[in-house]
C-alpha cells in the first residue's frame, strides 16, 4: 500500500509536537514501507538505518551519532532518522536517550518496531517523557474508505450518516479481508495459496524468532500448540485454567505465554465491562487474532473482523489524544452477552452486537440497551440490510457490517 493515509494524519500531529517518534504495530503491518513514504515525501534530507542488515548495524555500533555525518541540503535543513528494528540492540532505549538529549532541536526521529519493542518497554522505562508513540495495524475496512466520520459526529450520532453510496466499493473490500487479511503483502497478492503459504510462516516466524529471544521458554512446541488452540477460542472469555489444563502446564505459565502473544501482536484480548453491569463477570478477557481467516468458524471470523476494526478505532483516536477511548464487551453470570461496548472514560457510548444473518435484534442486545440507555448497533454479514428497530427510547440498526464499519473515524 502506499497511501496509508489516516495513519499519516496521526505522524503529523505528533512529529509537530516531538522530535522522537515510536511506531508500533505488527509483524508485517506495513510500518517500514510507511516510514519510507514519511521520508520520500515530507523531508529533503532522510537517514535510514534497519538494524537487521549487518552492514547498518555495524554502522551504528561504530558510531552512534553516524546520521550527523551526513551531508544536508541546506543548513536549515532538519533531516528525518529512521532507525528500523532497533529495539534489537540490546542497550536502544539509553542509546534513543542519549541521542535524543543531544540532538532534539536538529532531528526528527522515527522509531519502528513490532512485539520486542512494546515487550522491552515494560521493564523500565529510561526514555520517560521523550517520545510519543502511535500505531499502525493491518489495513480495515475504514482505511480502506475515504467516507469516514468525524469522531465527535461518530460518537455523538453512530447510528446516522454514514455514507453507504460506495457500498459496491465496500463490499469488495470487505471479501478480501474476510479472505486474505488486513495485512498488506497477502491482502495485496489476493491470493488464498499465498495467504496459507504466508500464515503459516507468519506465526511459526514470531514463536520461533521472537517469542524465544525476550523470554525463557523452554517448550516452544508447546507455546505453538497454545497459539494453535486460539483460533477455537476466538470470541469468548478465555479461561486460563483450562488452556492450563489441556496444556498440562502452570496457570501462570500459560498467562505469561498469552501476554507475550499480546506484546507481539499476535493476539488481542477486550476486558468486560462491569459499571452498572448486575452479577458481571470480572476477570475474564475476550480474545481475538490479527490474522483471523485462520479462524474456521463463520461467525467468529466476523466478529474478529469487526474486533479489529473498532480496536483500530480506538487506538488511533488515543494516539491522536482525542481522549480516553476503550473497548469492551459484555458479559453477566447468567451468560446473557454483547460482543462490543464503546466508551470514552467512564462513560459508555455505542453496544454492537455481530450477527451472521439476523435482522432481528438480539435479546441480549435490546436488554442492555435498555440498562445503560445508549446508542446500539447489530452488523450482520448478509448484504442490503440497513434497519432501525424501536427499543423502548432507544433505536437499534441493524445493518450490513461493511456499510457501517467502513464509515469508522
Amino acid at each position: 500500500m502506499n497511501q496509508r493515509a489516516l495513519y499519516k494524519v496521526v505522524w503529523d500531529q505528533l512529529s509537530a509536537d516531538k522530535p522522537l517518534v515510536i511506531l508500533a504495530g505488527p509483524r508485517q503491518a506495513g510500518k517500514t514501507t510507511f516510514a519510507r513514504e514519511i521520508a520520500a515525501k515530507g523531508f529533503s534530507d532522510t537517514v535510514y538505518l534497519n538494524w537487521d542488515l549487518p552492514k547498518d548495524k555495524r554502522r551504528l555500533i561504530e558510531d552512534p551519532v553516524f546520521f550527523s555525518k551526513e551531508p544536508r541540503s541546506s543548513v536549515s535543513s532538519r533531516p528525518l532518522v529512521i532507525l528500523d528494528e532497533i529495539h534489537k540492540y540490546r542497550d536502544w532505549k539509553n542509546y534513543l536517550k542519549g541521542i535524543y538529549d543531544q540532538f532534539a532541536g536538529e532531528y526528527q526521529f522515527l522509531i519502528t518496531g513490532s512485539g520486542r519493542l512494546e515487550f522491552s518497554r515494560k521493564a523500565g522505562d529510561s526514555l520517560a517523557g521523550r517520545f510519543l508513540k502511535f500505531h499502525i495495524f493491518p489495513l480495515t475496512l475504514a482505511e480502506l474508505s475515504p467516507r469516514r466520520k468525524a469522531l465527535r459526529d461518530f460518537t455523538d450520532h453512530p447510528l446516522e450518516g454514514f455514507d453507504d453510496s460506495a457500498a459496491r466499493e465496500t463490499a469488495r473490500a470487505f471479501r478480501s479481508l474476510w479472505e486474505f487479511s488486513g495485512f498488506p503483502e497477502p491482502f495485496m497478492k489476493a491470493r488464498k495459496n499465498f495467504w496459507s503459504t504466508w500464515s503459516a510462516a507468519y506465526g511459526h516466524q514470531i514463536v520461533r524468532d521472537d517469542l524465544r529471544t525476550v523470554a525463557d521458554i523452554r517448550n516452544l512446541d508447546l507455546v505453538e500448540t497454545l497459539f494453535a488452540l486460539v483460533p477455537s477460542r476466538v470470541g469468548s472469555p478465555v479461561s486460563m485454567n483450562n488452556l492450563a489444563g489441556d496444556l498440562q502446564v502452570a496457570f501462570e505459565t500459560v498467562k505469561n505465554w498469552l501476554l507475550l502473544f499480546d506484546s507481539f501482536y499476535l493476539t488481542f484480548r477486550l476486558s468486560p465491562w462491569t459499571a452498572k453491569i448486575s452479577r458481571s463477570i470480572l476477570k475474564e478477557k475476550k480474545i481475538y487474532l490479527f490474522n483471523f481467516p485462520v479462524i474456521e468458524d463463520e461467525a467468529a471470523r466476523f466478529e474478529n473482523l469487526a474486533a479489529l476494526e473498532f480496536l483500530r478505532a480506538v487506538e488511533t483516536w488515543n494516539d491522536q489524544g482525542l481522549g480516553k477511548f476503550s473497548l469492551h464487551y459484555l458479559r453477566n453470570k447468567d451468560k446473557q452477552e454483547v460482543d462490543f461496548l464503546l466508551a470514552e472514560g467512564n462513560r459508555p457510548f455505542l453496544l454492537i452486537e455481530t450477527k451472521l444473518s439476523d435482522e432481528d435484534p438480539a435479546a441480549n442486545l435490546m436488554a442492555f440497551q435498555n440498562l445503560l440507555n445508549i446508542p446500539a448497533v447489530q452488523l450482520i454479514k448478509k448484504e442490503g440490510v440497513k434497519k432501525i428497530y424501536k427499543n423502548g427510547k432507544n433505536n437499534i440498526l441493524v445493518v450490513t457490517a461493511h456499510r457501517w464499519l467502513s464509515s469508522l473515524p
